[in-house]
């Protein structure tokens, strides 16, 4: 009975460890391939690493030689923050990339949301149009947030009798509402993320469930779930995917 059960222990051992291997290998793959989409159209991106690199180390070297009387003391711990910086200069880049290609494209804030870190309730097209405009709905330590893309003399009705709606039942949760777009008032979609997390924290995670409860309740008008987009790019979706796991490691 022992040897059998030591027997299964080793081989959910051996199989864990195989599966850490294949997550590993398949995070070397998807950043590889991140790298090459992004250098064939960032033409800058391999010097500006190059540059990173060398400048970090050149200037733990010469931390070492002045104050530690050795030029090589400090190259190693030079060289590795450098390599670690310009990873984190080369996930941005992706990132910027990945938002500058979904800008202006049906779906494109939805996708965007959905790929928030963190406590957030991200409901997806609970309003819309036939033209693709949508409203999506946040809900988070700020209250409920409204998040409206498409064209603007379209949403913004939308949004206004999305507000109404969800006013009925939040009471003095604040509410607040989000155009996505480049003109003035309106938030760009690279920013929209920052936007939303500087929001001041209002209520608590408690506040958070009940209120989801309630805002599931309501009935969306205009089938914008059936009509929405899954997002914007999916080769974007998997170069964004790329850049989050270079930030990781």
């Amino acid at each position: 009975m022992a040897k059998a059960q030591d027997k299964a222990s080793k081989e959910a051992k051996a199989a864990a460890k195989a599966n850490r291997k294949a997550a590993s290998k398949e995070r070397r793959q998807q950043i590889w391939q991140a790298f090459q989409m992004q250098r064939k159209e960032d033409k800058a991106l391999i010097p500006l690493m190059a540059g990173v690199i060398i400048g970090v180390t050149v200037l733990f070297a010469l931390l070492g030689y002045f104050v530690f009387d050795s030029l090589w003391l400090m190259l190693p711990l030079g060289l590795i923050l450098g390599v670690l910086l310009a990873f984190v200069l080369f996930g941005r880049r992706v990132q910027k990339t990945v938002f500058r290609k979904a800008e202006g494209q049906p779906g494109a804030a939805g996708w965007a949301l959905g790929n928030m870190k963190g406590q957030w309730r991200v409901h997806q097209a609970v309003a819309g149009t036939s033209h693709l405009d949508a409203v999506h709905r946040v809900i988070g330590k700020p209250g409920v947030i409204l998040i409206a893309e498409g064209t603007p003399s379209r949403v913004k009705p939308l949004l206004a009798q999305e507000k109404k709606k969800a006013a009925r039942v939040v009471g003095d949760t604040p509410i607040y509402q989000v155009v996505v777009g480049n003109e003035e008032g309106e938030v760009p979609l690279s920013k929209l993320e920052r936007h939303i997390r500087k929001l001041p924290g209002n209520i608590d995670r408690k506040r958070m469930d009940a209120l989801e409860g309630r805002l599931s309740a309501l009935k969306a008008k205009g089938g914008a779930g059936a009509a929405m987009p899954k997002g914007p790019m999916p080769q974007g979706a998997k170069m964004r995917s790329a850049a989050r796991t270079v930030r990781r490691r």
